[in-house]
């Protein structure tokens, strides 16, 4: 891994170091790295990788916020702010969480979500070169049956900017993760199963930061929470719970192992498995 700094592209980018270690050092810690869209998407999706890395020693996680969070839903104090005044607001929650969480290293790429939709060619630079400097074993981002535009725009600039990499620098397991509608859908044998049970409260403290969201009428916290402690429960239906928290995530990996895959042919293979799955199930109940 290189010692030279980034040069991230987009004007106001930012890599934040929370226990201020040289960049370098941050970044060759790195084994575990969450790339999403927007300020605490990181905290809602990739949180696996978060607790798996908090505490500990020979294991690193860092954080990519590709936008700058503009276009934010805003109420309360924040209901007259600017769109400006809301992005610096925002870049300092996930700070917050990023000193929370003891990252490694958090990237604030700051680029517009039009850029990101575009494929614009800073945004795939920045991206490469954050692969390229950190190689991670794992990476989180977003999955394609996700509602958002952008998530879906985010994950897609992530495959592309890992395909671009020498095959033997990629990561070693990539999983699409769940923000804007759930993986609970998938076949039970094609869901990655992220068990999040340890430091509760350390989840509930990531969430927590982002007053300007919660506040301003969107309550991510109750609803992270209240959605893995529903995975939990509901994934087995006639064994008591394993776990107390779960998070679902769908292997994007076999995309960067094989660059020649559709990404949408890809996802229809997990749909078409779960219509396979409903479709015998309903003929087994009526005699079929």
């Amino acid at each position: 891994m290189s010692s030279t700094p980034i040069q991230l592209k987009a004007s106001g980018a930012e890599i934040y170091i929370p226990d201020g270690k040289s960049i370098a050092e941050a970044l060759n810690r790195t084994t575990h790295l969450g790339v999403c869209a927007h300020q605490d998407d990181l905290e809602i999706m990739a949180y696996e990788g978060i607790q798996e890395c908090f505490g500990k020693k020979d294991k690193g996680f860092s954080g990519v916020v590709v936008t700058n969070g503009g276009g934010s839903a805003r109420e309360a104090q924040y209901k007259d702010y600017t769109d400006q005044q809301m992005m610096d607001v925002r870049k300092i929650e996930q700070k917050k969480a990023a000193m929370i969480g003891e990252y490694s290293a958090q990237f604030l790429l700051n680029h517009p979500s039009s850029n990101v939709k575009s494929s614009h060619a800073d945004v795939l630079a920045d991206l490469e070169a954050v692969f390229t400097h950190c190689q991670p074993q794992v990476v989180y981002t977003h999955n394609f049956a996700d509602k958002h535009d952008t998530h879906v725009a985010v994950v897609s600039r992530v495959i592309a900017a890992l395909r671009k990499l020498p095959a033997d620098k990629r990561p070693k397991k990539v999983v699409g993760c769940e923000v804007w509608r759930d993986l609970d859908w998938l076949c039970d044998k094609d869901k990655v199963v992220m068990a999040v049970d340890e430091h509760e409260n350390l989840g509930d403290s990531l969430m927590g930061v982002f007053d300007s969201q919660i506040v301003g009428g969107k309550r991510y916290d109750l609803a992270a929470r209240g959605r893995r402690l529903a995975h939990a429960t509901f994934f087995e239906s006639h064994q008591v719970d394993k776990h107390k928290a779960l998070i679902w995530g769908m292997d994007l990996t076999p995309l960067i192992q094989n660059p020649s895959l559709d990404y949408f042919d890809y996802v229809k293979s997990y749909i078409d498995r779960f219509a396979d799955e409903v479709k015998d199930r309903v003929k087994r109940m009526n005699g079929g």
